[in-house]
């Protein structure tokens, strides 16, 4: 191919951003001449990526929460099409988003483009019947986790499972003293991760509930030893923003609070225990064997409709992988302070050391090197 090949990505949310620049680059180095282009965050643009709307936009969360913001929506999905229709990619990636994304990939599949959806929509959980959307808009589905492939089997809907790229890039035990050093922690202390998620709207339900059971476990944990530490990494300046407008209203209490730009791994790892909100950070926080309680609140209207159409008997990741409740999960009225509280403190002790055999046994199932795979199907795909 004497021009470059184009693949177009789009990426909702800084998960994903993060998967698709391990993507971009895996790909880089085993195709010469190759470009991008669609939407994506701060390391896709590190990798060479070229953004036309602001990554963002489409960060919005929740059944409800998205009829707010239709209208803005409807128009980058025009904008998307026809800047695809100016500069056709030959093939198109759809990372995560599934709501979004495969609306692009069904009018993309159309004009005659490959293309793949990378991270599974949860058919496994709810709307399962969205399979058949799935198979309409996409030539493949690249998955994370292996519960997955059995569904797409029964439907026989191409599916590739290549594992996770935060299992290929943590390490199997990793180096809490190190990660200490990094923040001038000492290696006693008690310390505490609060990853109230990367969005403005978890970050404004859930923070203020996670700094209140931080003041009890620290009245708990603290006595006569060294004070609690907080880390709070923020996802961007927006995010930054937001925290340290919160955290104002407790430069009062016997907390030592650090917001970190960014780091949220290092964070984790330096962390004895996590109060975490439900998402890709979880699997993050398993990674690095931390216990955690994961947390989550959602639209009243939301939850009502979640509460009849999720089965699975677990929402966090560390529980859906091991089948088992392994963390403590809490919703809606239940993430308050005094219950949060309440399961957090223990893992201080040895109820948080007895996970990390489990947590390291999941992490191997997940080592498969998913960057590399993942790039071998999308240029088999272009190819074939």
């Amino acid at each position: 191919m004497s021009r470059p090949l184009h693949i177009g990505i789009i990426a909702g949310e800084p998960s994903g951003d993060v998967l698709a620049a391990g993507l971009i680059r895996a790909i880089q180095a085993k195709h010469s001449n190759v470009r991008f282009s669609g939407i994506g965050g701060q390391h896709m643009l590190a990798a060479g990526f070229h953004s036309i709307v602001d990554m963002e936009t489409l960060s919005v969360m929740g059944l409800v929460e998205v009829l707010s913001r239709l209208p803005e929506l409807v128009g980058v999905k025009r904008a998307v099409l026809t800047h695809f229709a100016d500069d056709k990619p030959d093939v198109f990636i759809g990372v995560d988003a599934p709501d979004f994304n495969l609306r692009i990939e069904k009018v993309l599949k159309q004009r005659g483009i490959p293309t793949i959806h990378y991270v599974s929509p949860t058919v496994w959980a709810w709307r399962e019947k969205r399979i058949h959307t799935i198979a309409e808009a996409t030539d493949l589905v690249l998955g994370l986790f292996p519960f997955e492939a059995p569904i797409y089997a029964q439907y026989k809907v191409p599916y590739r499972f290549v594992g996770h790229t935060l299992a290929d890039t943590i390490p199997l035990y990793p180096d809490q003293k190190n990660a200490r050093e990094q923040f001038s922690l000492d290696t006693q202390q008690p310390v505490l991760a609060l990853l109230p998620g990367s969005r403005r709207g978890e970050v404004a339900a859930l923070l203020d509930s996670f700094l209140q059971a931080a003041t009890i476990a620290a009245s708990k944990l603290t006595q006569g030893e060294a004070a609690l530490t907080v880390l709070i990494p923020a996802a961007n300046a927006a995010r930054r923003e937001q925290i340290e407008a919160t955290i104002g209203q407790y430069s009062d209490s016997a907390l030592a609070i650090q917001v970190i730009d960014g780091q949220s791994r290092e964070c984790l790892i330096a962390a004895d225990a996590v109060l975490i909100a439900s998402g890709t950070a979880t699997l993050e926080a398993m990674l690095c064997k931390r216990p955690m309680v994961v947390a989550y609140k959602m639209a009243k209207m939301t939850h009502f409709l979640m509460s009849y159409l999720y089965k699975p008997a677990y929402f966090s990741l560390p529980n859906l992988l091991a089948d088992a409740p392994l963390v403590t999960e809490l919703l809606q009225q239940d993430v308050n302070a005094e219950t949060l509280a309440t399961h957090l403190i223990p893992l201080f002790g040895d109820k948080g050391q007895q996970l990390e055999q489990r947590f390291i046994e999941i992490h191997q199932s997940l080592k498969l090197n998913a960057d590399s795979q993942a790039a071998d199907a999308v240029l088999g795909l272009v190819t074939c």
